[in-house]
């Protein structure tokens, strides 16, 4: 038998921090999940598979847009008028009563543990191999417990585990999507478990099986490279699953570094940025500037301008986009003595630390959700202390400068 694994589909994702670009171009991004989910349920029905398993968070939210509830109708109409079985669970973000669907109802259709309770359904393929598929549906946004206590050990048929949680952590407060271990996991010695949840597609466990998908298009700049399905195909002698990754965003993240290791003119920085061309479909690129310590205030408020970013998309190939681009600062040091120096990183440490930090930008943390989301990523408290140092570098450099010449 042949069989999809897919996950995180995230259907309505806001993609935030994006607003800057042309409303087409938006557009198309918004759209990406919808043709990634379509190209999942071709591939389904032209591999003939006889069932798709989806690992959760189908929708953004649990209250999706009527666009999105239409757009998925139609999709699994799609795969159960060509007899494919689907296996459906609700995941953290679209935690619904399965009334809320507006998927028709069908012997091809199933969603798997309503009731946040596991359920094992039976299916049998058109050759006559019989499969279990074992999971539960989400009926509220936290599960603290461990589930997979509920999982039947016992198997008889092929048995396939569908789940929509993580590993458990040793923060407590981090244990609330359903934690387990892999150890216990294993030793259920189900046949294949697919996961959801984690973005980062991932094999856990080879014997058993035991994988993320991952999700199917990637929604900002922490999710590199191709997000898509995976296809398996089950040995109905031996049990045997060979898996097989197939690629099916439209869009793909990535990130490149450019050096710097002197001061240049703006049109030799553009000229930098222009050069990368080593790029195989249309990509949303973050770019690095390592050493920019080299670039003068002109240049840093350039290079931060989104205008600036637009104008060098042009130049890249598939009709490519600059999202985003950071400035590193490299190995070069201000010319200070030991004693400066010290002060120097002195302060620099007691400013960035966690809780100074937060006490800085408290007030503008509260202006909404996305602030204080972004207020705790640590990409964006290194991404703040990189351009203070790179500014405050500039205006200590132009002091001893000026000493210099007293």
């Amino acid at each position: 038998m042949k069989f999809i694994h897919l996950a995180d589909a995230h259907l309505d994702s806001p993609f935030h921090g994006l607003s800057f670009l042309p409303s087409k171009t938006f557009e198309n991004i918004y759209q990406a999940s919808d043709q990634s989910l379509k190209k999942i349920v071709d591939l389904a029905i032209t591999e003939k598979v006889d069932l798709v398993l989806i690992a959760g968070d189908t929708f953004d939210s649990n209250h999706p847009s009527p666009h999105s509830q239409l757009f998925f109708a139609e999709q699994i109409k799609r795969l159960t008028e060509a007899k494919i079985q689907v296996v459906m669970i609700f995941g953290n973000h679209d935690h619904m009563q399965i009334e809320d669907l507006l998927v028709e109802p069908s012997e091809y259709f199933k969603l798997l543990g309503a009731d946040e309770k596991v359920e094992r359904a039976t299916f049998t393929t058109k050759t006559g191999f019989n499969y279990d598929v074992v999971g539960f549906s989400y009926l509220h946004n936290h599960i603290t417990e461990d589930k997979l206590n509920e999982f039947p050990k016992e198997k008889n048929n092929f048995t396939f585990g569908l789940m929509h949680a993580q590993e458990k952590t040793t923060t407590k407060s981090q244990n609330v999507y359903a934690p387990f271990s892999l150890s216990a996991m294993r030793d259920l010695n189900y046949d294949y478990f697919a996961l959801g949840h984690i973005h980062l597609r991932q094999i856990l466990s080879q014997k058993p099986l035991i994988a993320y998908s991952g999700n199917i298009q990637g929604r900002h700049i922490n999710e590199l490279g191709e997000k898509g399905c995976y296809l398996g195909e089950v040995n109905e002698s031996s049990n045997g699953v060979k898996l097989v990754f197939v690629p099916t965003s439209p869009i793909i993240w990535q990130k490149r570094t450019i050096e710097l290791d002197s001061a240049l003119s703006k049109n030799e920085l553009s000229e930098k940025i222009k050069a990368i061309n080593d790029l195989e479909q249309r990509s949303f690129l973050s770019i690095r500037l390592s050493g920019a310590e080299f670039l003068n205030d002109e240049e840093v408020d350039l290079v931060q301008d989104s205008d600036f970013w637009q104008n060098l998309s042009q130049y890249l190939p598939f009709n490519s986009q600059i999202v985003d681009l950071r400035l590193i600062t490299g190995q070069r040091q201000l010319s200070l003595n030991n004693s400066d120096r010290l002060s120097f990183e002195k302060a620099a440490e007691e400013i960035f630390s966690t809780n100074e930090f937060r006490k800085i930008i408290s007030i503008w943390a509260k202006k909404d959700k996305l602030a204080t989301d972004i207020s705790e990523d640590n990409s964006f408290k290194q991404e703040v202390e990189n351009l203070t140092r790179i500014k405050l570098s500039r205006k200590l450099k132009g002091l001893l400068n000026d000493t210099e010449t007293d």
